[in-house]
């Protein structure tokens, strides 16, 4: 008998052993100590004729039951409610029936699968259980294996913690058929659930499991510690308010920082949290003239056009001078202005068959270049002409190297070059006939237009 009781007391030890290996499982797992009554009648031998439940509750009369701890259990959960409960018990047999007997030991081995009614954990403190099982019992030096059915109650104060009763009715294999009830009354613990980020909420409650959060947000968390979990916080690195989704307002100004373009200086609304303090409808970083209202066309500065040519004094080239937009603001000749032009560069004499310009018509030229300067920003072109006496390649060349010549010279008189351009058409363009002396005479000449192409390109190029 001292061996079996050394090996009833390792096995328990072995499967408590067990148990707290297992604390990591996902399914948690649960020990009990109590405390258990025998109970043979009316199902053992020489036993009253009667149901199996016949004085039942007569607990002076037929109950066994030795002091102190009694019975120990080990159960881990399955899953959807079933769970394996392996249990170890010791007693003392004083009654068999209505028949005294000499104390004879008791031990039994027994386990079962059982099924649990309160299938979430947190579904309620009341637990009713049932259960189908096998084991072995020992009175004294016999054993006989036993079929097993239970059924109880776990009263739950805490998720962990219970209060046990069960009765299991032990079915006996042997031929005195020792079949009997055992009661069992006792403390369960449910531990070992699997919590992967550490933070002390099992996984199977913890809304992020594999990120380590706090308990009042069902173990996620909060990391800038607003009060708003990370999942809901639209800056869970920036402590916020709840009215921004987590977000902070640096300048108090009723905008949230990710959408407040000037997140450190209070401002509108209207203009996405910037200020605009001259109230003109154009935010300071943007006006020109923060501290002047103005329209937004002219970047917040007041209107300023003093020569009243419909081009602000900013963008105006001559601003005291009235001209036109496409001039940026400075004037432009008019046609009458172009012909007094030509009238004079159809005075200039040349050398006989050389682009030098004889010495009467500086005198002219001096009066073109006055005009041309009357227009600061308009590009000028030169072209030359020649009759048709002589070849056409010679002819190209000596126009080129006229017109050339007239540049140069108004380029003396203080006219930039970048506003003038020149080029020679030879005998390409004649303006009468060159079979006559006169007709010849008026083809030879020096053409003065506008180069809006070139005034365009440069335009381009400056934008």
């Amino acid at each position: 008998m001292k061996h079996l009781n050394r090996l009833l007391l390792a096995s328990l030890c072995i499967l408590s052993f067990s148990t707290m290996q297992a604390q990591d499982d996902n399914n948690p797992w649960a020990i009990g100590i109590g405390v258990n009554a025998v109970d043979f009648y009316p199902t053992g031998e020489d036993a009253p004729l009667g149901g199996y439940f016949d004085e039942f509750f007569n607990t002076g009369d037929h109950w066994n039951v030795l002091a102190g701890i009694s019975r120990i259990s080990v159960a881990r959960n399955i899953g959807a409610g079933f769970y394996f409960e392996a249990a170890g018990s010791v007693n003392q047999i004083g009654k068999y029936g209505d028949e005294g007997w000499d104390d004879l030991m008791y031990y039994g081995l027994d386990g079962t699968f059982n099924y649990s009614f309160r299938n979430d954990a947190n579904a309620g403190w009341l637990d009713p259980i049932v259960g189908v099982g096998g084991g072995y019992t020992w009175i004294d030096e016999e054993g006989f294996a036993t079929l097993d059915g239970t059924v109880g109650f776990n009263f739950w104060f805490t998720d962990n913690l219970a209060l046990s009763v069960q009765t299991i009715y032990k079915h006996g294999f042997d031929d005195d058929m020792n079949s009997h009830f055992q009661h069992a009354a006792g403390i369960k613990f449910a531990f070992g659930g699997q919590d992967t980020d550490g933070d002390g909420i099992y996984d199977k409650d913890d809304e992020c499991p594999e990120v380590a959060g706090l308990e009042q947000f069902n173990g996620c968390p909060d990391s800038d510690g607003d009060g708003i979990q990370d999942r809901l916080d639209e800056c869970p690195n920036e402590a916020g308010l709840a009215q921004f989704n987590g977000c902070p307002d640096t300048d108090g100004d009723g905008i949230a920082d990710p959408q407040d373009e000037c997140p450190t200086v209070a401002g509108l609304a209207a203009l996405n949290g910037c200020p605009d303090a001259d109230g003109d409808g154009v935010k300071d970083s943007e006006d020109e003239c923060p501290n002047e209202a103005g329209p937004k066309e002219n970047n917040g500065c007041p209107w300023e056009d003093m020569d009243n040519d419909g081009v602000l004094d900013k963008d105006d080239e001559c601003p005291e001078v009235a001209g036109t937009a496409a001039n940026n603001g400075c004037p432009e000749p008019t046609v009458e202005v172009i012909e007094e032009l030509n009238e004079y560069s159809r005075t200039i004499l040349f050398d006989l068959d050389k682009a030098t310009i004889r010495s009467e018509s500086e005198e002219t030229l001096q009066a073109i270049a006055d005009i041309m300067k009357e227009y600061p920003n308009t590009i000028f072109h030169i072209g030359g002409h020649t009759d048709s006496t002589g070849s056409e390649s010679y002819n190209e060349k000596l126009s080129r190297e006229r017109a050339q010549s007239v540049e140069t010279f108004l380029e003396n008189t203080g006219i930039p070059s970048s506003r003038l351009t020149s080029e020679g058409y030879g005998e390409s363009q004649p303006i009468a006939s060159n079979s006559t002396a006169k007709g010849r005479q008026e083809n030879r000449r020096v053409e003065i237009s506008l180069d809006k192409e070139k005034e365009m390109r440069d335009n381009q190029g400056g934008m």
